[in-house]
């Protein structure tokens, strides 16, 4: 085995598993589960019925500006947009690659597999240009390339999977999804050992860490064991950012999720008028131009909130 590099030293230190076991109590399980069991049924009757989907990305919407999350989606595909999908499945193949590919050989494959998908993401590759192709295969081979550069080669006996999707509860109007880019681990027993992890290219936001919870509080509902730990790897950086899981981890997590259910139910179903909250998001939202809070923030003026 190659020697591993310091970037891929330091990451290993960051998530390697304690030596002391992490078990958490059946009794905060059950009342975790029982807790949002019974919410998720009072938000059932309130919505009559209607269909609701809790993901990371609606509840840091909704938890953002209630505004810009009632607003139409105008999402559109994008090599910038694409490249996580694409550099995601291309790390989930390298995992199982017999050999040693090259990041750009991970990259078309990933192409291939997810053109070949009856999907919005699978036609827009299958349209691509020569051009736009191009940009995507080195956006998503930059951030493959950082991915291998700083993370420890991975041994199969850690039970690695990639895009590995969760839901609670198993049925009904309401359910909660999480796609996890990379977890590790499993259960022994009661003992926490599951290790989860997102990427990320850019600079550090507080929501990523609020998304990771979202994701340990699934798992927990679903398993009745939760995770050890949480990690964002900030690609560009080469560093993880690690959070343990704790009681008042799952506790927050938990009680964020409650909140944003209520919010959205009030906004799309009970028809409350949406708040404004301002702030750095307002500078890519799409509602900038016609939106006196978001105009005032990113120009630094102060806001009266007589909108």
């Amino acid at each position: 085995m190659a020697e591993l590099t310091p970037l891929q030293r330091s990451t290993l230190a960051l998530i390697k598993r304690p030596a002391e076991p992490q078990v958490f109590s059946t009794e905060l399980i059950a009342e975790l589960r029982e807790t949002m069991t019974e919410a998720l049924a009072h938000f059932a009757d309130r919505a009559g019925g209607r269909e609701l989907f809790v993901t990371k990305h609606n509840l840091g919407a909704v938890h953002g500006c209630e505004t810009n999350f009632m607003s139409p989606d105008d999402f559109a595909w994008s090599p910038a947009s694409a490249r996580g999908q694409v550099s995601h499945k291309a790390i989930q193949l390298m995992l199982t690659w017999r050999g040693e590919p090259t990041p750009i050989e991970l990259v078309d494959s990933a192409l291939a597999r997810l053109a070949d998908e009856e999907k919005s993401l699978g036609n827009y590759i299958a349209a691509l240009t020569a051009a736009d192709e191009a940009d995507l295969r080195g956006q998503a081979a930059d951030r493959v390339t950082k991915f291998m550069e700083c993370f420890p080669p991975l041994d199969w006996r850690s039970r690695p999977v990639t895009e590995s999707a969760v839901q609670f509860p198993m049925a009904g109007p309401i359910l909660m999804r999480a796609r996890v880019d990379l977890m590790i681990g499993r259960p022994e027993g009661d003992e926490a050992r599951k290790l989860i992890i997102d990427f990320k290219s850019g600079r550090v936001s507080p929501r990523h860490r609020e998304d990771l919870r979202f994701y340990a509080l699934i798992e927990t509902l679903r398993s009745e064991v939760p995770p050890r730990s949480l990690a964002t790897l900030y690609l560009d950086s080469g560093q993880p950012h690690v959070e343990q899981v704790t009681e008042g981890v799952l506790r927050a997590a938990l009680q964020r999720t409650l909140d944003g259910v209520n919010r959205m139910v009030q906004l799309q179903v009970e028809e409350h008028t949406p708040g404004v909250s301002p702030g750095p998001p307002c500078r890519w939202c799409s509602l900038l131009e016609t939106c006196a809070a978001g105009t005032a923030y990113v120009r630094g003026d102060d806001w009266d909130g007589d909108e």
